[in-house]
């Protein structure tokens, strides 16, 4: 299940395009029989994602994708609140025997410094207190790239996914084979 925005929800983009069924089938297409649940909702924030996890990821998950973050950098969110709500997400899936890959998001220069720096420092910390697998950072290769970005300049188009996908799919795999070995 990818837990996240309209990043993953894949806002203004037909349902095969998005992240979540790109994803799907680049894994089928290396021979990972996987199903890609899409629970990404837009405009949703970290603390929105904590709010639903428990309805949005079934029971029976086997590993969620977590992708939240990126409305909270654009509504300069206090740090502390989104790494609470990051934090209690991954506590919560941890709890329920569901392996997390976290992605990361990057705050948007125009906060300052010192707010890119408490919320940028979010993903690693999270990632290596739960020993969790990190994605640095999701639209790495796609942000600001205005061929790859929507007329809103925000949301990928389907060939940014592609780029998303492309560039996340070492980890995923790695991740869903992960997955694989604990069941075995």
């Amino acid at each position: 299940v990818v837990l996240g925005d309209s990043l993953s929800a894949g806002l203004g983009l037909p349902a095969a395009d998005d992240f979540p069924a790109q994803l799907e089938k680049a894994l089928k297409d290396k021979g990972l029989n996987v199903a890609v649940g899409n629970a990404g909702v837009s405009g949703d924030t970290t603390s929105g994602g904590l709010d639903r996890l428990d309805w949005s990821v079934p029971e029976g998950t086997a590993g969620v994708i977590l992708e939240l973050g990126a409305n909270d950098a654009l509504r300069g969110t206090d740090p502390k609140v989104t790494r609470e709500a990051a934090d209690d997400i991954i506590k919560r899936l941890k709890a329920r025997h569901v392996t997390v890959l976290l992605c990361g998001m990057l705050a948007p220069p125009n906060y300052g410094a010192d707010y890119a720096a408490q919320f940028n420092a979010i993903y690693p910390d999270l990632a290596k207190k739960y020993d969790v697998p990190l994605y640095p950072f999701f639209l790495d290769g796609v942000a600001a790239d205005t061929k790859l970005n929507q007329a809103d300049g925000m949301h990928p188009t389907a060939a940014g996914v592609a780029i998303i996908v492309q560039k996340i799919l070492p980890a995923v795999e790695a991740f869903v084979r992960g997955i694989a070995a604990q069941k075995e």
